[in-house]
């Protein structure tokens, strides 16, 4: 038996930011990663991510706001700058599925400022784009890119410093509720704790199997690219950037390397993530390529593609919660669209886990909502 205030499962990006919390509050902590640290079977590996303040609902803005503030802090605390700004290019073609309508109006009640761009303002901006005609443009200024796999480490590094003690290579086998206290399972240790945070991604289901609680969650393998355009000087100053329809599509300018990279976003096909390949799939290379050459048509070869895993809940908002009668049993997914809010997730898991209440507003993601609870809830990842 091993005794810590609390126990994290899970040490990606969310795992890693409440480790980093709790233990800066004093609390002796133990982070259990059932893989080494940094590795790359997730979904917080790679180069960059991004970060902005666009959104379908009010509430998400203003989280994104909060979220600004936080990768501050931890640039702060770090001593490493993580956020570059590029500003940011939502792209709503004609008779898109996702609307703008929600996004202008989101922004506009927060107070964010934002420009609308016609096609032929977007082409005159920005020559390396082409969209086709009819295609609306919103732009924000402060979109940016923050780094995943190097903020991630910088998180668990913070984690350390502050006394925390974290553990890869550690499978939990079992969580299980005692009232009083809690106690997870690893291997051959027990670890007694006050409660637990599991941010374990797509395995959450199994983490959570002691307790008798299944969240509907659907994990699919992605597949970002880099491609290497032959004239890399008019991607210097583009922004990221958003197609916002079914297929949907994001790319990034050149970040750390002469490359942009790009991807379909909810695309891959449905796995399980302990039985799914590394390797590219060459459909998927081709569907994306295909689009490049269409909205970026200067991009260029392909340099090299990778795989990443998203794990979506049917309605796409997170899990930010205790879990239903264990309230010592915080939940975070980020559903794949949360390592932008990374270290706002781990603020707000840790003030969870701690006292059951937090300043941010996070009522959208409990357990009681009807896309974790209606079974014929018709799953929608387009927003």
């Amino acid at each position: 038996m091993s005794d810590y205030d609390y126990v994290v499962v899970g040490l990606g990006a969310l795992g890693a930011a409440a480790a980093w919390q709790l233990a800066s509050r004093g609390h002796t902590v133990v982070g259990l990663e059932q893989f080494e640290l940094g590795h790359t079977r997730g979904a917080s590996h790679d180069t960059s991510r991004i970060l902005r303040h666009s959104y379908h609902t009010p509430a998400y803005v203003r989280l994104t706001c909060e979220a600004y503030d936080d990768w501050a802090r931890l640039e702060a605390e770090s001593g490493e700058q993580m956020v570059t700004v590029v500003g940011g290019l939502d792209l709503f073609p004609p008779d898109c599925a996702i609307s703008p309508v929600d996004y202008v109006g989101s922004l506009r009640e927060v107070g964010i400022a934002f420009e609308e761009l016609s096609a032929e303002e977007i082409r005159a901006r920005w020559p390396v784009f082409d969209p086709p005609p009819g295609t609306r443009g919103l732009y924000q200024a402060r979109g940016a890119i923050v780094p995943a796999a190097r903020g991630t480490a910088a998180m668990q590094r913070l984690a350390t410093s502050c006394g925390a003690t974290l553990l890869g290579s550690t499978r939990v086998t079992r969580v299980t509720d005692h009232a009083s206290h809690v106690v997870v399972e690893a291997g051959d240790t027990a670890y007694t704790c006050r409660g637990v945070v599991v941010a374990a991604d797509a395995w959450t289901n199994r983490v959570l199997v002691g307790l008798g609680v299944e969240i509907p969650l659907t994990v699919t393998l992605e597949q970002p690219t880099y491609f290497a355009p032959p004239h890399l000087s008019a991607f210097q100053d583009v922004p990221l950037w958003i197609w916002m329809d079914e297929p949907s599509y994001y790319g990034f300018p050149c970040y750390g390397e002469p490359t942009v990279k790009a991807a379909q976003d909810c695309g891959g096909p449905v796995v399980d993530p302990d039985r799914r390949t590394t390797e590219p799939d060459q459909e998927m290379l081709d569907r994306l390529a295909a689009f490049m050459r269409s909205l970026l048509p200067g991009s260029g070869p392909v340099v090299r593609s990778l795989r990443c895993q998203y794990t979506l809940t049917p309605d796409r908002d997170f899990v930010l919660a205790p879990v239903p009668d264990h309230p010592a049993v915080v939940v975070g997914l980020g559903s794949a669209h949360g390592f932008k809010f990374a270290p706002t997730f781990g603020r707000i898991l840790a003030d969870l886990v701690t006292t059951g209440e937090t300043t941010s507003d996070v009522s959208a993601f409990g357990f009681d909502r009807p896309g974790l609870t209606d079974p014929a809830y018709q799953a929608n990842w387009m927003v």
